[in-house]
């Protein structure tokens, strides 16, 4: 067996961890500007494939695996994780596909066809419209069911090609903007029609499918969200009660089987202020936040996605043991619209604690451009309990350096601290409709800031000894101090 993992950044090194722990030989792709990343360093080989967007290109992947050897194709998420044709491209060149079939892909893993599937079993969907092929349709789906809707891709996730409308002077701009995200992330740019239910709580299943059983691995809380990007994430919920829990996995695993879906894979709800639970989409694929579930549970999902493709078994669900959060680190500036930053990082350092786990692909020095998703690493936590679970994170953030480039750090802290999260009481708008201060910028930091402007003597570089040079030096008497906020 030989593995190429055909994605980037943070999942590609994730999956790489795993095919090394397995002692299975591995392959990177990679675009240009991606060469000397950190995925490209961790693989056996490497292949560079093309531009920017070579990620999505078939034939370059495909080449890519015969040329190597490889065997096997493991699609991370996003790119071509839930394109059935691809999925059908690496079956016509004799690879394996890790991840499910493309039946149930169509089936699923397209937001059209999994609503009629979640009907067809029984369970309760947001009203909404799947045949919208243009404008006018949008228009006329959005007057029946009422405003405010969701324009959605219907080919993929990750809240790409999603677009919130109030009114009908919107939809024109909002359906030509979300179906070209949609096209560009997804190569797809088909969209249907939802009713927007608000409030809501965004609860997800982890299921893993043979092809005829699935089991559910316990329920994640994404409620967290700007602009449909999910920012922390942990197990269990707190918002739904065992009943509504027992309910959702019950769905989420008639629906899977349903599907004979094989693999890992993500059933999403939205749960409403009265319990009522609706299906929402089904991410047929690994999902960014499934460390969590993994940290609950103890279970490799990469490992097993990798046994189930290659005809092992399901693995035994375990108890569920303690409470999991996960919080996104992204290169985006969070007080100024989080629009997309880069940079060069000029100093990271991640902290190391044995309940602790950061999944990143990026290293010091490194260029980060806005080119592709802004996510640099994601930090998780586990702990007996949510508060203890919540504190750990919040220590790990304080103590993560990452400098030369503007990150969510501060956000994510702020957050954590926040009334609406110690509560449990997180709904899809809550980030949102809250106005989030920028913190103040520390008096230390300032003057460390002009002592460099007017010496250009670094701190980071030979900063003792310079200190020690400079008898007026802030680093002389500032002491312990600690980064992040």
């Amino acid at each position: 067996m030989k593995v190429l993992v055909a994605n980037r950044g943070e999942i590609a090194c994730r999956i790489l961890h795993t095919l090394r722990e397995m002692n299975i030989p591995s392959v990177a792709v990679c675009s240009e500007i991606d060469e000397g990343a950190p995925h490209t360093m961790l693989a056996d080989e490497t292949v560079t494939i093309g531009g920017d967007y070579a990620y999505l290109e078939f034939d370059a992947v495909i080449g890519a695996a015969r040329s190597t050897g490889a065997t096997a194709i493991h699609p991370g998420y996003g790119f071509l994780s839930q394109n059935a044709p691809f999925a059908e491209a690496c079956a016509e060149a004799g690879l394996v596909f890790i991840g499910p079939s493309p039946h149930s892909t169509r089936l699923l893993g397209d937001k059209r066809s999994s609503r009629e599937t979640a009907q067809e079993i029984g369970a309760s969907v947001i009203p909404g419209e799947q045949a919208v092929n243009d404008a006018d349709d949008a228009r006329n789906a959005a007057q029946q069911i009422g405003y405010p809707i969701l324009l959605k891709a219907a080919g993929g996730g990750g809240g790409k090609g999603m677009r919130l409308v109030r009114e009908d002077s919107e939809i024109a701009s909002s359906f030509e903007a979300a179906a070209r995200e949609a096209k560009v992330a997804f190569a797809d740019d088909r969209l249907l029609v939802e009713k927007y239910i608000d409030p809501a709580r965004h609860v997800e299943v982890q299921i893993l499918g043979d092809g005829k059983n699935a089991v559910a691995l316990g329920e994640r809380e994404c409620s967290l969200q700007r602009r449909y990007q999910k920012i922390i994430e942990e197990s269990p919920s707190p918002g739904i009660d065992d009943k509504i829990r027992t309910a959702l996995q019950n769905d989420a695993v008639r629906l899977a089987e349903a599907a004979q879906y094989s693999g890992a894979g993500t059933v999403e709800f939205l749960v409403g202020p009265d319990g009522q639970h609706y299906f929402l989409e089904v991410n047929t694929r690994l999902q960014v936040e499934h460390p969590v579930t993994e940290w609950r549970t103890g279970i490799d999902l990469v490992r097993a996605q990798i046994e189930v493709a290659h005809g092992g078994p399901l693995p035994t669900p375990p108890a569920f043991r303690g409470h999991a959060i996960e919080a996104r680190l992204n290169a985006e500036d969070p007080w100024n619209g989080f629009l997309p930053a880069s940079g060069k990082v000029l100093m990271l350092e991640w902290p190391s604690r044995p309940w602790l786990r950061i999944d990143t692909g990026i290293r010091e020095g490194q260029m980060v451009l806005p080119v592709y998703d802004p996510l640099l690493a994601k930090l998780i936590v586990w702990g007996p309990d949510r508060e203890t679970a919540r504190r750990r994170l919040l220590h790990a953030l304080r103590e993560m350096v990452l400098l030369g480039l503007h990150t969510n750090q501060s956000f994510l802290i702020e957050l954590l601290e926040s009334d609406i999260f110690q509560t449990g009481q997180t709904f899809t708008t809550s980030v949102e409709s809250r106005t989030w201060n920028a913190p103040e910028m520390p008096d230390y930091v300032e003057a460390a800031a002009a002592h460099f402007m007017q010496t250009g003597v670094s701190s980071t570089n030979d900063g003792a000894s310079s200190a020690s040079r400079d008898q007026f030096s802030p680093w002389r008497t500032l002491g312990a101090f600690r980064m992040g906020q």
